[in-house]
């Protein structure tokens, strides 16, 4: 905002340097027979569009604070939806955890039960062998 402000103060300052240079030139050149009046009337108006550009463009003081407000409810929102799903989110991987801890647990288990019958099978294969010598 502040480079429009600078731009709209370098054109005011343009605009009144084309007034007063057109008012010199015109009392200046009253008898000749070039016609100034063209050139700095098109400068003039030509400035004149600048600077009102330059204000359009400015945000009003209203309208800024309710865009702002505006703008953080809309932003307040969609933030509390994304709080809402990474919650969701959390729970869900939370649950998987739990199922994948009884799983590997399970497992674990499983291994150690397979590896105490195949103990106890190879104990087994080697008192009938030791008791066969």
């Amino acid at each position: 905002m502040a480079d429009r402000l600078t731009q709209l103060q370098e054109a005011v300052t343009q605009q009144a340097d084309n007034l007063c240079n057109s008012i010199g030139i015109i009392q200046q050149v009253q008898t000749l027979e070039e016609d100034h009046t063209k050139l700095f009337s098109q400068l003039i108006a030509r400035t004149a569009k600048d600077i009102e550009v330059l204000v359009d463009s400015l945000p009003s003081e209203d309208s800024t604070t309710e865009l702002q407000t505006s703008s953080i409810e809309l932003l307040e929102g969609e933030s509390e939806i994304a709080k809402e799903r990474l919650e969701q989110s959390v729970r869900e991987g939370e649950a998987l955890l739990k199922t994948l801890q009884i799983a590997l647990k399970d497992i674990a288990h499983a291994q150690l039960e397979i590896e105490r019958r195949a103990a106890e099978e190879l104990s087994l294969v080697n008192s009938k062998h030791f008791a066969l010598l």
